[in-house]
């Protein structure tokens, strides 16, 4: 029997949260993948991204692979509530995988999923999480039982490849890794508010937080 691993998708997902794992993830024996979102047609990043989605949320009650990507709507639509979040809590039950990246986590949060779980997500909203009732930690990719948080945006690389190997076997996750030269050397020793000087990660907090202001 065919599989589906799903992506939920909205106005303003992140890019790569959403490609980094669908290129991981889409070709995943024996699975379909589909993008989902509130209703079928084109959803933007925001920005110069469009993807054209199939599948509304109604048409989809079932899903073995969820997959939510992050972006700051995500983090208003965790606090309010959204249709979105309560589909994902009507679907969770039915997964073999709940899965995030970045702020996706969140809405995760919000449909009731990490009540009691360790989690991660985006290093801005990662205290957040305790409000919904999951043990925050720092940590790049977390699994506690079938949900795996990944931290931001690149992080969903790292988690994708580890449910490949989950579900796939390691040498079909090397043959993936090494299909996406996925080797990284960054050339600056940064990426998290433990290694990056104080004065950059104020500024991109402040910058986060006018952003969020302004929704």
């Amino acid at each position: 029997m065919t599989r589906r691993t799903a992506m939920l998708l909205f106005p303003g997902f992140t890019a790569l949260d959403a490609i980094g794992p669908y290129h991981a993830l889409a070709a995943l024996p024996g699975h379909e993948f589909l993008f989902v979102a509130e209703r079928a047609g084109s959803i933007s990043d925001g920005a110069k991204v469009t993807l054209q989605v199939q599948h509304s949320i109604d048409d989809v009650d079932h899903v073995d692979l969820l997959v939510i990507p992050g972006g700051l709507p995500a983090v208003g639509m965790a606090r309010t509530g959204h249709p979105l979040v309560e589909w994902i809590r009507r679907v969770h039950p039915t997964t073999t995988w709940t899965t995030s990246v970045c702020t996706g986590a969140l809405m995760l949060g919000a449909a009731g999923v990490l009540e009691g779980s360790a989690a991660t997500t985006h290093w801005f909203c990662r205290d957040e999480l305790a409000l919904y009732g999951a043990v925050p930690t720092d940590q790049r990719v977390v699994r506690d039982g079938k949900v795996v948080t990944a931290a931001g945006v690149s992080a969903g690389i790292d988690m994708a490849l580890m449910l490949t190997e989950l579900i796939a076997g390691t040498d079909y996750a090397h043959a993936i890794q090494l299909d996406m030269e996925y080797d990284p050397e960054p050339p600056l020793d940064g990426g998290h508010p433990s290694k990056t000087p104080h004065a950059i990660t104020d500024q991109v907090r402040s910058m986060y937080q006018a952003m969020l202001d302004a929704m």
